[in-house]
């Protein structure tokens, strides 16, 4: 039986990677996995070697301080895929990890193929990483079409599969023109997939929404986590005896939420995609501390944070980043989008017609499936 290792570093990239080996499935049931991997591999019956949190650190200074703790968990990951002996070791985001492990991993068994998914953001800073990639690398697939000239002109393969997240059209019933006043008005937060971006943004948040209800609107917010982290969140708002709301770390009831939600505010990142993808109007938070947000200045070479404003080249989703995510200028932002039904209008347009150019024909997870398939049987 041929054997895949499933490498992920955090929750977002465990979701993406679920999504394709799901779609695998059904395609070769003659595979046998093993993971580095959070809830959504579990729930395809695809043990981890240990839990994701043990993994999981946010910003520089972090990782410095967890560097001996890393450096252990490599060499365990490392030698455990070489016990495992797979055919394919399927990398997904992630990739100050997985990458290091992926390396190592050729170096010991050169025959091993090694696919990754979500190219480091060459785009962003650190472009002759890609250098190095084409050595330890067999084939880069790519959440964006304007990422592979990148990895073209140092021959590496690659190819365009598009994003998971965008897999499915989702379409909202929420009327965005007109806010409906007989409904409750319905806010979803994400206030991020980790737990140091939680202790990092509930605070604002929490001080956001006392400002919304001292200002007597009435909304309900909606918290969107993850299943271990939903009593953790959950405990800053009982300690601040917030009013209306909920927290939620289901897949489906999210999803019947969206679809009731006027607005949301997200965390900088992945989720952003699949806001936009449910033909919501959002703000981006982010906030990170002052020596990892001075080091990140000083090395990246984009305006913007947000993939879609990248791509538009425009501030079309506003960014509220650092020293702006405070909770007066956050209300303020919403506030105004909230009261101006023409701004909403507009920023949907506007995403629309990026999300366009960042589809392709089919699902991206059928693509990865398929050519994970296609590679597998050629070995």
């Amino acid at each position: 039986m041929k054997k895949i290792f499933v490498l992920t570093g955090e929750p977002s990239g465990d979701k993406l990677a679920s999504k394709a080996i799901s779609k695998l499935k059904t395609k070769n049931n003659e595979i046998s996995y093993l993971s580095v991997g959070g809830e959504n591999l579990k729930n395809l019956g695809i043990e981890s070697l240990y839990d994701l949190n043990e993994i999981t650190f946010l910003g520089f200074t972090k990782v410095i301080l967890n560097i001996f703790k890393i450096k252990k968990k490599i060499n365990y990951t490392v030698d455990k895929i070489i016990e495992f002996n797979p055919d394919i070791l399927f990398s997904v985001d992630s990739s100050d990890f997985t990458l290091r492990i992926s390396k190592r991993v050729k170096i010991i068994k050169p025959k091993i193929k090694t696919i990754h998914f979500v190219a480091p953001k060459v785009y962003v800073w650190r472009e002759r990483r890609v250098k190095k990639l084409k050595y330890f690398l067999d084939h880069m697939l790519l959440l964006f079409p304007f990422e592979k000239k990148y990895f073209d002109k140092e021959n590496l393969k690659s190819t365009f599969v598009g994003h998971p997240l965008l897999d499915v059209t989702n379409s909202t019933n929420t009327d965005n023109s007109e806010l409906n006043t007989n409904k409750e008005k319905i806010i979803s937060i994400f206030p991020g997939s980790r737990l140091s971006e939680i202790k990092s943004l509930m605070p604002i948040l929490i001080k956001f929404i006392i400002l919304t209800q001292k200002k007597g609107e009435d909304y309900k917010f909606v918290f969107h986590t993850i299943e271990h982290l939903k009593n953790y969140l959950s405990n800053f708002l009982v300690k601040a005896a917030i009013k209306n709301y909920e927290v939620i770390s289901d897949d489906v009831i999210k999803k019947n939420k969206l679809s009731e939600t006027s607005f949301a505010i997200v965390k900088s990142g992945t989720i952003s995609l699949e806001i936009c993808n449910a033909g919501l109007p959002s703000l981006i938070i982010y906030k990170m501390n002052f020596i990892n947000f001075f080091i990140i200045k000083l090395l990246v070479k984009i305006k913007f944070a947000n993939i879609l404003n990248i791509m538009a080249n425009d501030e079309i989703i506003p960014e509220l980043i650092q020293s702006d995510c405070n909770h007066n200028k956050i209300y303020q932002v919403f506030n105004e989008y909230m009261t101006k039904p023409n701004l909403r209008r507009n920023q949907i347009d506007s995403f629309n017609k990026i999300l366009k150019k960042m589809k392709t024909n089919g699902t991206s997870s059928e693509k990865i499936a398929t050519i994970l398939n296609d590679e597998i049987k050629n070995l």
